[in-house]
């Protein structure tokens, strides 16, 4: 039995422990700021797997000098990123490789249209249900079992790897760039999303915008002499569904998107106003995710938003004396065209073919991935393949397990081949 048949028996072996893994991980309910309890969950796994295991609170101060940088308006204090190592015995004789998964997940509201517990890791027929399962605790779980398996099988690499769990991939990519800020480098990478077993090809850029819209307050017996910022934010929202249309059919595509419908998004994603019914209210908040092409910079998007939504507000006579308010944070995150001759692209394939026999797959996505800072700011290339599930970010979120188990020997047919065998 040679290397690779004795890491696939024991993927298939430890299968029931990476399930239960799976459940574990994903009844975590690991939203913004609250990441803490998963992430010493996984530096406990790291540990029992020997790893050397390094748990670090990011420094924004450290970080906001980096290229790829995105403000946030929280606090990172009892927040630790973990990476887990597992050095090679002896000189180099492969590629250094780092694998790296988000573990932080959106909310699950609203709770009244999920058919399953979203903390509770339900399983029915071939399906794991619930927040985060399958972006991106599917992939961790994967990634980690491979390198276990390995381990496992009594198989000796030729270089080091790097089990890293981030968080805030979701809003800004800092936990990505902490790992690179505190030294975290290799000859190549790997994120596990769930885009099946398809590589990476390219992907947006994004930016988080908030508009605030102050009106004139009232009761609502003289609702007639008085201004509903609600009502005056309907102008903005429209103007930026014509932006949309603008920057989608009218600007040219980028080469990548080119067979891409609609790569643009921009989503009016929070809206906040008032506190009743019979109150005017004066004062209306909306925030919205706007997508940008690769060869567009982030800041250079920020401004063209913005001065067309003070151009919308002008043809209004309110909002041309009481202008909006738009201000950016969390997502200053660059889009990336990924090389056609990426090196881990041929490993992939070649791994790819020990599991499936249908051809890989390639994806340009209309979202964006830590994949970013790798590419474009420390040379290290890397791309996303992963798990099959669905309704991400929805009610009812699931993936497929035999999907997991797939990739989870796709991950360890990549490891034997990029990392090597120790001779």
């Amino acid at each position: 039995m040679d290397a690779l048949e004795k890491v696939f028996e024991q993927i298939d072996q430890s299968w029931d422990d990476e399930v239960k893994f799976l459940q574990q991980l994903g009844r975590f309910p690991s939203t913004l700021g609250n990441e803490t309890a998963t992430q010493r969950f996984l530096a406990n796994k790291f540990r029992e797997m020997s790893l050397e295991t390094d748990e670090f609170i990011p420094d924004v101060k450290k970080l906001s000098s980096l290229p790829g940088f995105s403000a946030p308006e929280w606090s990172y204090d009892g927040r630790p990123i973990v990476v887990g190592k597992l050095p090679t015995k002896g000189p180099k004789q492969g590629k250094s490789l780092i694998l790296q998964g988000h573990i932080d997940v959106v909310s699950p509201e609203p709770m009244r249209l999920w058919d399953y517990d979203p903390w509770g890791s339900t399983i029915e027929g071939d399906r794991m249900y619930g927040r985060g399962l399958c972006d991106m605790k599917s992939g961790v779980a994967a990634m980690i079992y491979a390198v276990k398996a390995i381990q496992d099988a009594g198989i000796e690499l030729g270089a080091d790897v790097l089990l890293e769990t981030v968080y805030e991939e979701e809003c800004t990519g800092n936990g990505a760039l902490a790992t690179l800020q505190r030294g975290y480098v290799a000859d190549g990478g790997l994120i596990p999303e769930p885009f099946g077993p398809t590589a990476l090809k390219a992907q947006v850029g994004v930016i988080w915008m908030r508009v605030r819209v102050t009106g004139a307050g009232s009761h609502v017996n003289i609702a007639n002499q008085s201004v509903n910022a609600i009502e005056k934010s309907y102008i903005l929202i429209d103007a930026l569904k014509k932006y949309r249309e603008y920057i989608n059919y009218t600007k040219p595509k980028h080469e990548a998107f080119k067979d891409v419908d609609h790569p643009l998004n921009v989503n009016i994603g929070i809206i906040k106003s008032g506190d009743w019914a019979s109150t005017v209210p004066a004062d209306c908040m909306f925030e919205v995710r706007i997508g940008l092409y690769p060869d567009q910079d982030p800041q250079e998007i920020k401004d063209e938003v913005k001065a067309w939504l003070l151009e919308a507000a002008a043809q209004d006579p309110w909002l041309k004396e009481v202008q909006p308010e738009i201000t950016f944070y969390g997502f200053h995150a660059h889009g990336v065209n990924l090389e056609e001759n990426l090196e881990v692209y041929s490993y992939l394939d070649a791994a790819h073919h020990k599991v499936y026999d249908s051809e890989m797959k390639y994806l340009a996505t209309t979202a964006t991935t830590d994949v970013r800072f790798y590419n474009l700011f420390y040379n290290i290339p890397m791309t996303c393949y992963g798990p099959t599930g669905g309704d991400m970010h929805g009610a009812n979120e699931w993936v497929d397990l035999t999907s997991v188990r797939e990739v989870t020997k796709v991950y360890a047919a990549f490891i034997l081949d990029w990392c090597g065998i120790r001779k």
